[in-house]
């Protein structure tokens, strides 16, 4: 059976004479910058009971985990990557 490259792997394939080798070095750098970044820490969190109600109701249509959900959400957040939708919605309207 012969494996077939999927989309990404094709644009890898493609581009990968252009990739150049790190030093041991910055290799090692990096994979300890990843290993940092990979690793979660269990905290106790105090909600708002309806609030959490909603949360898991939304991780529930989503089909993930409520932990999951909030994580996602907190991450956005920090990265300054959380948009809310209706907000958008209104600027969008109000430039119209």
């Amino acid at each position: 059976m012969k494996y077939e490259l999927d989309k990404d792997e094709k644009i890898i394939e493609k581009e990968a004479a252009g990739y150049k080798k790190v030093s041991e070095e910055k290799k090692k750098n990096i994979e300890s910058i990843l290993g940092k970044s990979s690793k979660k820490r269990v905290v106790t969190l105090r909600l708002n009971n309806n609030d959490l109600e909603q949360l898991k109701s939304i991780a529930n249509i989503e089909g993930i985990p409520y932990q999951t959900l909030i994580s996602s959400i907190l991450h956005k957040y920090v990265n300054d990557r959380f948009v809310d939708k209706k907000e958008v919605f209104k600027i969008s309207e109000l430039l119209k």
